[in-house]
């Protein structure tokens, strides 16, 4: 551990107070960065729940919110050996909850900056509606609006957010060394995050796959090999492929589900995957199974979910889609309690298998 001076060094030069969080000014954020830096367990569980009530809010970011980003890469890297993997929660300030509802295809970053509103665009539309405006009440409104604007605070939530993508984004070099950590729970938190940034590919990929040569950990392994499917264009050396194999259910369940994704998402790489009912099948295995002991922090853990997800896209590429989806239905009961395959597919399974033959009748008839 670094002394809290050299991992706090610049905290007094922002100025917080002009910054704001989930309630109201941020004058309290360094002195809560302190005590996650001190000694005192209690006291320091309590301040970082405190800190990221405040600057990650029910998955709203604020003015304050990037600017913790650096502090927290540094505790993350360097801090007290409890407040590590904590700090690594610099995951959500990144990216939400984006793991419920972008899976099984990945962040769509381009699409999110498209849509995203600048500061520069929100105070013209400010200055058109004051212009404008001829209502007392609302001109006030429209006046305390820009003001807040005027001052740095975000005004559309989706350019909010990518604030603190970036700044995260900003420290992945320096991230990137917890790949080789002791713990494995700082390797996968690790590894985890670095899946939420497909722009950062070329320097990402190559440390990704080298954090699989001699990691144990299967749970490390298999949030790896899904992170290497969300950002790759391709299956790099046939790693993904080797681990189909793998003597671990979920390691394979992993590589099953990004290459899963490269055949959706990159057809161009199809003629060197396996084919798309081989992966089909070693899903539909792991989601007939029950749920593991412990899982991939994808889709908050809720990994039948996302196999039903995958099994769902993977039929797009099937050169027999019907076989995916009675691959689906076989997983069945499990995968039918989470509720993400439509109910017109589940019909349509349900008559493609009452129109199966019995394998068992010839022995009936005997």
């Amino acid at each position: 551990m670094k002394r809290s001076d050299d991992l706090l060094a610049g905290l007094d030069d922002i100025d917080w107070a002009a910054l704001g969080h989930a309630y109201g000014s941020a004058e309290d954020v360094p002195g809560q960065l302190r005590t996650v830096c001190g000694l005192d367990e209690e006291a320091r569980e309590s301040a970082f729940r405190s800190l990221f009530g405040n600057i990650f809010h029910q998955g709203t970011r604020y003015s304050a919110s990037p600017y913790a980003v650096p502090f927290l890469t540094r505790i993350a890297v360097a801090g007290p050996v409890g407040a590590r993997a904590d700090a690594l929660l610099l995951t959500r300030l990144a990216i939400d909850w984006h793991d419920e509802y972008d899976l099984p295809l990945g962040i769509d970053t381009a699409a999110w900056r498209a849509a995203a509103i600048s500061p520069e665009e929100n105070l013209r539309w400010y200055d058109e509606q004051i212009a404008a405006e001829t209502d007392e009440s609302r001109l006030k409104n429209l006046c305390e609006g820009r003001a807040y604007c005027a001052a740095g605070h975000p005004v559309d939530a989706r350019e909010g957010a990518l604030r603190s993508y970036d700044a995260v984004r900003a420290q992945l070099p320096v991230l990137l060394d917890l790949l080789d950590d002791q713990d494995p729970e700082i390797r996968t938190k690790t590894a985890y995050l670095l899946g939420w940034f497909p722009e950062e590919a070329d320097a990402t990929l190559l440390p990704l796959l080298a954090c699989l040569d001699g990691e144990r950990d299967p749970v490390c392994v298999a949030t790896v090999l899904v992170s290497v499917g969300l950002i790759a264009d391709h299956d790099p050396d046939g790693r993904l492929r080797h681990h189909l194999d793998h003597e671990h259910p979920l390691p394979r369940w992993a590589a099953a589900t990004a290459l899963s994704r490269l055949l959706v998402v990159h057809p161009a790489t199809t003629p060197r995957l396996p084919p798309a009912e081989r992966i089909a099948a070693e899903l539909a295995a792991f989601g007939a199974g029950p749920a593991p002991d412990t899982a991939t922090a994808h889709h908050a853990g809720d990994l039948h979910s996302y196999t039903v997800r995958s099994l769902l896209h993977l039929m797009s590429a099937a050169e027999d889609p019907d076989g995916v989806l009675l691959e689906i239905v076989r997983a069945l009961p499990r995968i039918e309690e989470t509720g993400v395959v439509p109910r017109p597919l589940a019909v349509r399974a349900e008559n493609l298998l009452e129109a199966l033959p019995d394998p068992w009748a010839a022995f009936r008839n005997h």
